[in-house]
């Protein structure tokens, strides 16, 4: 259950709060403002409005504080009391079902204080229904057998097998689950460390999932004084994400039987052969029953040499990652081909186009600004490959000559091009949805007439990911003119409502464990530029005229596809530049902002909590900026397990 953190709550401007917000600005300014940031602050002022000015001032002049320390993070929120311990051990005795856990920690070589760590994070559990599996994958150092061989004595559901000769992890798993006799198996790298939590969290997790075949649950890294660092607060189950990066990683606990259906571990895939196995298992069970716990329940060693300290120190395992995705590829995927991230030590699915490609309506809603649209359209022709293109134009209004002049020379150029023309009040919903009714294509891509394509392969990646049975809307990586990111995905609950994940990140940045390099599963994206099915945007009704004519109806309508039951995708393989809201403008008049504030309103009666529950974006990170640092306090607390 999560904890009741209250959200954002936006109100109306009346003079004595402007006043007093003008009054805390001008206090900021005059006491920290050099030229550069006064020019950045009235930018923002112009753009976003005054409470963002004074929200973002205050963070980028506050000096370092708790929004970045996780070790304050730990004392705060993730330390755990000998109370707390036992408050945990009392509830583990009393759950209704407790399946024997069989822990596979294969062990070779490992230094004598690591291999007694990992061993006591097992025994130390609060949840006292498991057995560890150690295979000795035919070690030398003498301490190996003696440690071993004390444990197993000192505790019967310790079990010991020993290769005679080496035979690398994924022999020395199956080995050890071959001693296995539990329900589910978790698997413990020989010098890694659980929390004594982690299989009562698993547990009692199960406990409200019972279909579920594979559990996951967050991690961080430890080094060689104990000292804990570099938190992978997750997201829930995202096969995009998987199909990128094994986040699932540590802990993971799956039934046993799913193991030995498939064969165990292949020692082909070694150095990635949990990857391999999760993706093996789920081609057998799907994809629907998959639990994310929302805790860090395992410390990763970060040693010299370790895949915790860097990826790229075992570049075996990258590669054995990538022959096991392309192998997973080849089953259910077919015609798809595996390649490596630009940059970064994984990966990434080019899912092919059907034949021949389907046309794409591209809905551009103008108003004058011809230079800006302009821009937009020959971006569309000179810089985008994909050629099966359906162009409408609405016409909102313009009373330019340049305008109506642009219009009669690229229609009389492009047959693929029409204008219609619809005069009234801006309802961005009623001009898109009056265009999708004139579409021809089976494909709608609703595009801003200040987006600027930069890379032409941006809308066939789109529509690889489109056209697919199971996906939604399809969102792309939007940068501002400077570089920095104007949209990465969207987070519900940021603002009040939502925002966009990583914003005004920089020119070249990964994002938050390189999830701006990966394409990941989304609850909503941008109909800045957005690609769906024309007989999805049908079954869910379109956008909503008349309760979000402006904000937030691309929100709602991914929140609509979503509940329908398709995946929603963001993609940073759809580059392009957004010189936002150019031709419309802020939203400055209090006719505007009193639109605004309703259509909040709207949002927060129609989908309720699930604005602050976003299911891909953790409770252990902050609503209140976009950056993806931590929630204090977390929307999830650690006795809220289950």
């Amino acid at each position: 259950m999560r904890s009741n953190e209250p959200p954002a709550t936006i109100r109306p401007t009346g003079p004595r709060l402007l006043l007093r917000q003008l009054s805390a600005l001008a206090s900021l300014v005059t006491a920290h403002t050099p030229g550069f940031l006064a020019r950045t602050l009235l930018r923002i002022l112009r753009e976003e409005g005054i409470a963002s000015a004074i929200r973002r001032l205050r963070r980028r002049l506050a000096p370092a504080t708790e929004t970045a320390d996780y070790p304050h993070w730990i004392a705060a929120y993730d330390t755990l009391s000998t109370a707390t311990l036992g408050r945990l051990r009392t509830r583990a005795a009393a759950l209704p079902r407790q399946p024997l856990v069989s822990i596979v920690m294969p062990v070779y070589e490992t230094p004598e204080r690591y291999l007694r760590e990992a061993i006591a994070s097992v025994r130390a559990q609060v949840y006292e229904a498991w057995e560890l599996c150690i295979c000795d994958d035919a070690s030398r150092a003498p301490h190996i057998r003696a440690v071993l061989e004390a444990e197993a004595a000192g505790d019967a559901r310790i079990k010991i097998a020993r290769r005679h000769d080496n035979g690398r992890i994924s022999r020395a798993s199956n080995d050890a689950l071959a001693l296995a006799t539990g329900e589910w198996v978790a698997m413990l790298d020989h010098d890694d460390v659980l929390r004594p939590h982690a299989l009562f969290c698993m547990v009692e997790a199960l406990g409200a999932n019972p279909e579920a075949q594979i559990l996951y649950s967050d991690e961080d890294k430890i080094d060689d004084a104990g000292h804990r660092f570099d938190p992978y607060f997750k997201p829930d189950f995202s096969i995009d994400l998987l199909l990128g990066q094994n986040y699932l990683n540590h802990l993971t606990m799956h039934r046993r039987a799913n193991i030995e259906a498939v064969g165990g571990w292949r020692p082909d895939f070694d150095g990635s052969q949990d990857y391999d196995l999760t993706l093996r298992i789920l081609e057998r069970v799907g994809t629907d029953h998959v639990v994310h716990v929302p805790h860090i329940l395992y410390h990763w060693r970060a040693a010299a040499g370790s895949t915790a300290r860097a990826p790229q120190e075992k570049n075996y395992a990258v590669e054995a990652g990538l022959r096991a995705l392309q192998g997973h590829a080849n089953r259910v995927l077919p015609g798809a081909r595996v390649e490596m991230t630009a940059g970064a030590p994984y990966y990434r699915i080019a899912y092919p186009l059907p034949a021949p490609p389907p046309l794409v309506s591209i809905i551009i809603p103008t108003r004058d600004e011809a230079a800006v649209l302009e821009r937009c359209l020959v971006s569309l022709f000179e810089r985008t490959d994909y050629r099966a293109l359906d162009i409408i134009i609405v016409d909102n209004g313009s009373i330019e000559p340049d305008t109506f002049a642009l219009f009669d020379r690229w229609t009389a150029r492009h047959d693929s091009i029409r204008v219609l023309r619809d005069d009234r009040p801006f309802n961005y919903s009623a001009l898109n949805n009056r265009a999708v009714r004139e579409a021809r294509g089976s494909l709608l891509c609703l595009l801003n007439n200040d987006i600027e394509a930069v890379e032409p392969s941006w809308l066939g990646e789109m529509v690889s990911l489109a056209v697919r049975p199971e996906v939604g809307c399809v969102g792309a990586k939007l940068l501002y003119p400077n570089g920095t990111l104007q949209h990465g995905g969207v987070i519900l609950g940021i603002g009040g409502v939502a925002g966009h994940s990583h914003k005004y990140a920089a020119d070249g940045y990964p994002g938050y464990f390189h999830q701006l390099s990966l394409r990941r599963t989304v609850s909503a994206v941008t109909a800045a530029c957005l690609v769906v099915k024309a007989s999805i945007f049908a079954e869910v009704g379109g956008l909503d005229e008349q309760g979000l004519a402006v904000a937030f109806n691309d929100v709602d309508f991914c929140l609509k596809v979503q509940e329908a039951g398709y995946r929603n995708v963001w993609t940073p393989s759809a580059l392009l530049i957004h010189h936002e809201s150019l031709s419309r403008g802020a939203d400055t008049t209090r006719e505007k902002q009193q639109r605004f504030l309703s259509e909040i309103e709207t949002m927060r009666r129609r989908w309720g909590t699930i604005l602050y529950t976003d299911p891909f974006y953790s409770p252990n990170l902050t609503l209140v900026s976009e950056d993806n640092s931590l929630a204090f306090p977390p929307r999830v607390l650690l006795e809220d397990v289950g």
